[in-house]
């Protein structure tokens, strides 16, 4: 992890590399790191919950597949709330590239 870290840290000095940048050319290219991590991670633990979940819906059928419609049922509801935070983020990473709320606080 902490290799994991020195790479991002590594590659985030290549976007402040331009000499005279201001501040709100360094928060844009934080943003962008942000929305990017961000996403990745919403993205990777809503597939790794959406595969859990299939994985014990598939073995309450294979155990009692008399109550497989409800199962079925339950399944679709829970995936859709897992994919609902994986949107969630997807909606903060957009706000965060193309409506910035911190470039209004430092004024730009």
């Amino acid at each position: 992890m902490k290799k994991l870290l020195f790479v991002f840290m590594a590659l985030a000095g290549f976007a402040f590399a331009a000499e005279g940048g201001s501040n709100g050319e360094i928060l844009l290219a934080y943003s962008a790191i942000a929305a990017g991590i961000g996403l990745g991670i919403a993205a990777l633990g809503g597939a790794i919950g959406m595969g859990n979940t299939s994985a014990a819906t598939i073995s309450g059928m294979a155990r009692n597949p008399g109550v497989g419609g409800k199962l079925m049922t339950t399944m679709f509801i829970a995936l859709a709330m897992i994919e609902a935070q994986v949107i969630y983020t997807l909606v903060v990473a957009l706000i965060l590239l193309y409506a910035n709320p911190f470039l209004a606080v430092l004024g730009l």
